[in-house]
């Protein structure tokens, strides 16, 4: 596999690769920049742009915009001290603080030299671990497929919505009850239709995909427009200071592996991991008081974990079709359009797709280490311009993406009514993440269902009796269990004298 990557790291070197990836990476960087767009909206507009375009440019542009918007954020964080996103808010509590002390220039090089660290550790993860979760994925029947679609389900659910995991939970089973509409794939019977030919053929996933992220955000933005402030900054020096990251490597490296981590978890994505790693760093730091002062170290370790995130979330996307995070569900639906079908076959239908993929990563790293700092003046003065006048152009783009799809007017309602209820359940405080992954995941789990079962003659034997269903099955309860404060509680109590016994069995030799 390494071999395959440095070959796919030279032949992708041509002029039309490498301007459709700086192109995208630059495109990236100003969604992720700008308040409001995000790198899931970044990855889903473009998806309905190049559906037309050959697999592998699609993917490079893909790949280059979703490396780009999650690295973007940095700069308003820094810059205006007004986050991006979610993981962009975490490197905004020391970022925004350095640039009032006249370092915006330090700041703004660290994190982008984090970010390139930060994706070059996904993209080693990638080639490290896929082939291996390859292997185990060829073991996989309808009973284990099913499980891992509902554990995908489950434990984003639980992670997107902490303090009250149910409605997450809520919010994955109302994506998989809408991936059920339209003709069943076994018998043939159309369900939920109400009717109308239409939905015979099932729900895009395009449109719920535009509807359930742009609508709701321009929506916001616009309503929130008078509380939008921000104070632009000066840029002094960009260069990288290498001796700082080096006295911070480990904690470079327990961010990356917070990132990997977080990311392989289907569904959760890159804001945990940069809060995650954040929370450890500053934990770890023997001066944590500094921390939202000012201190470099809260800004490297976000910067790490949420880049790291993007090679451990496509993970599950070309192993299993399980998508790791927001984007990585976008991009699995990019896949799908391009007639890529992730999973244990992909090494088989295309023998160089991962190791391209990592290629494609190591290239975007070094994209955003050249374009971040080269556009880290401009950031300045495209953060002035008027969100009343982006929000619309999004909009547009949104509708004329899923009106391209079958080039169905259709769509464009779906997506307008999707978007206005994703809007109203998430100001009642259920998360959107989970719902989409219900809907990328739905078609999976109810085949995988009903086929294990008939496989079974009706026995759920399949389900308690192989062992990596049974694996799943336990991963399911825990997780399940872990919402319960009494579990919780129990299970730090066995924990503690599981450690005190140990230590006092240590002491006595």
């Amino acid at each position: 596999m390494l071999a395959s990557f440095i070959h796919e790291i030279f032949a992708m070197v041509t002029p039309l690769n490498m301007a459709v990836m700086a192109g995208a990476v630059t495109l990236g960087i100003i969604f992720g920049a700008l308040p409001g767009l995000t790198a899931t909206l970044a990855v889903a507009l473009l998806s309905t742009v190049t559906f037309t375009l050959p697999v592998e440019l699609a993917m490079i542009a893909l790949i280059g915009a979703y490396v780009g918007a999650i690295y973007g954020p940095s700069h308003a964080s820094i810059l205006l001290g007004i986050p991006g996103s979610a993981a962009g808010a975490a490197t905004a509590l020391d970022g925004y603080a350095m640039a009032q002390q006249g370092r915006a220039g330090e700041a703004i090089a660290m994190s982008t030299t984090a970010s390139v660290i930060g994706t070059i550790v996904g993209l080693f993860a990638l080639i490290a671990f896929s082939p291996i979760l390859i292997q185990l994925a060829l073991q996989f029947t309808s009973a284990e497929f099913f499980l891992l679609a509902l554990f995908g389900v489950l434990i984003c659910g639980s992670l997107t919505s902490p303090d009250m995991p149910a409605k997450g939970w809520i919010a994955g089973l109302l994506g998989l009850l809408v991936a059920s509409v339209g003709m069943e794939t076994i018998q043939g019977y159309p369900r939920f239709t109400f009717g109308l030919p239409q939905l015979a053929g099932g729900i895009d996933i395009v449109p719920v995909i535009l509807g359930g992220f742009a609508i709701p955000q321009i929506i916001r933005v616009l309503r929130d427009l008078d509380d939008q402030v921000g104070n632009v900054r000066t840029v002094n020096s960009l260069w990288p200071r290498w001796g700082e990251l080096w006295k911070r490597k480990f904690g470079i490296v327990r961010s990356g592996a917070i990132g990997v981590g977080v990311g392989v978890i289907p569904g959760v994505g890159e804001d945990i991991a940069a809060w995650a790693s954040y929370d450890a760093a500053k934990k770890a730091d023997p001066h944590p008081e500094t921390f939202g002062k000012g201190n470099p170290t809260g800004v490297i370790c976000p910067e790490v974990a949420n880049n790291a995130c993007i090679g451990g979330a496509i993970i599950p996307v070309l192993t299993l079709g399980i998508p790791g995070s927001p984007p990585a569900a976008m991009l699995l639906g990019a896949l799908n359009l391009h007639g890529v079908r992730p999973g244990p076959m992909l090494s088989f239908e295309f023998p160089n797709f991962i190791a391209q993929m990592g290629a494609m990563l190591f290239w975007a790293a070094i994209g955003i280490f050249v374009l971040g700092l080269s556009m880290a003046r401009l950031s300045v003065m495209v953060l002035r311009l008027p969100t009343a006048i982006l929000m619309p152009v999004v909009a547009f783009l949104a509708t004329l993406g899923s009106w391209a799809l079958g080039l169905n007017l259709f769509n464009v309602y779906l997506m307008l009514g999707f978007g206005v209820v994703v809007y109203l359940l998430e100001e009642i405080g259920y998360p959107v993440a989970p719902l989409v992954i219900g809907v990328l995941l739905g078609s999976m789990a109810d085949v995988s269902l009903r086929r294990a079962l008939l496989g079974s003659t009706g026995s759920i034997e399949p389900f308690v009796t192989r062992p990596v269903a049974m694996v799943l099955l336990a991963l399911i309860v825990v997780s399940l269990c872990l919402q319960n404060e009494a579990f919780k509680r129990g299970l730090g109590r066995g924990w503690e004298r599981l450690f005190r016994g140990f230590r006092f069995r240590q002491s006595a030799a």
